[in-house]
């Protein structure tokens, strides 16, 4: 098939990438950084440079590449600006819609997440409602998301993933990113909210396979054990060489609830290689990459 994919270079696109040549897929690949061109052709696919908000620029890229799919794996998280994050889930979302509608595209499969469902008691399945009346940051976030998944809606055929937080090497989850720099300052909570997580290369083979998966639907992709901050946090600095955090008295929000992968494990056949966090966060104990 070809294949568009929005976001090449990213936690999961240059993840994906390696994936789709593998299985004989013909790729444009864009980035918004001319540096990077080079080594996406060195990878096997055409890459192409233009920023996702500048919708007409993204639109001839589209209509050039006259895509089967368009894989939708856009952010903007490298800083830790949920801002501009959000203003890219919206935007670049709308123009990438635009411009897969176009050229005529069918199906799109897209990046949003798994903590965005309103409060609960259990970890949330997909038919769980959005939190849309989420006040502060956390509305800013779940609006935007909503809003990507409100455009991508809009394809004749689509796969929404919702991920959970992503963990391994080049995520902020990983010896040398930013919640392992939290973790050694001490500033990570290790209270009651619950937080579902995914490996950064399982989440790109969710990415892979739901080309084939049913049209028109939200998928939640995370592992198997939603877990409190008083659980996974310790193993966490553990892991990263942090020294034990100290116990936070927090109850749990009750937004912060986890996710629930039983749709994906048990109907769609997908299986990550790292069924719990305890799994991949043991794999890069010590500071070495999984």
């Amino acid at each position: 098939m070809r294949i568009f994919l929005a976001g090449a270079t990213g936690v999961i696109g240059r993840r994906v990438v390696p994936l789709l040549v593998a299985e004989g897929h013909q790729v444009t690949a864009l980035t918004r950084k001319p540096d990077r061109a080079a080594a996406l052709r060195a990878s096997g696919v055409e890459p192409v440079v233009a920023d996702a908000l500048d919708g007409a620029d993204l639109a001839a890229a589209v209509i050039e590449a006259a895509p089967d799919i368009v894989m939708h794996q856009l952010t903007d998280l490298a800083a830790g600006d949920f801002a501009a994050n959000a203003a890219l889930r919206r935007q670049g979302t709308r123009n990438l819609v635009d411009a897969a509608l176009a050229a005529g595209v069918r199906r799109m499969v897209a990046q949003s997440i798994a903590w965005i469902y309103e409060a609960g008691d259990a970890p949330a399945d997909e038919p769980t409602p959005l939190d849309l009346a989420a006040p502060g940051e956390r509305g800013t976030r779940v609006g935007a998301a909503a809003a990507l998944e409100a455009a991508v809606h809009e394809m004749p055929e689509w796969v929404v993933l919702r991920y959970g937080e992503f963990y391994g090497p080049g995520t902020w989850y990983a010896p040398d990113g930013l919640a392992a720099d939290m973790a050694r300052a001490g500033g990570l909570a290790a209270g009651g909210g619950v937080v579902s997580f995914v490996h950064a290369d399982d989440a790109a083979t969710a990415a892979v396979q739901a080309l084939d998966w049913p049209a028109n639907g939200a998928v939640n992709v995370c592992d198997d054990e939603p877990a409190p901050g008083r659980e996974w946090v310790p193993a966490f600095c553990a892991a990263v060489g942090a020294s034990p955090p100290t116990p936070a008295d927090t109850g749990r929000p009750g937004w912060a609830r986890g996710a629930d992968n039983h749709h994906a494990r048990k109907h769609l056949g997908w299986v990550p290689r790292y069924p719990s966090w305890r799994d991949g966060f043991a794999a890069f104990a010590g500071g070495t990459p999984t």
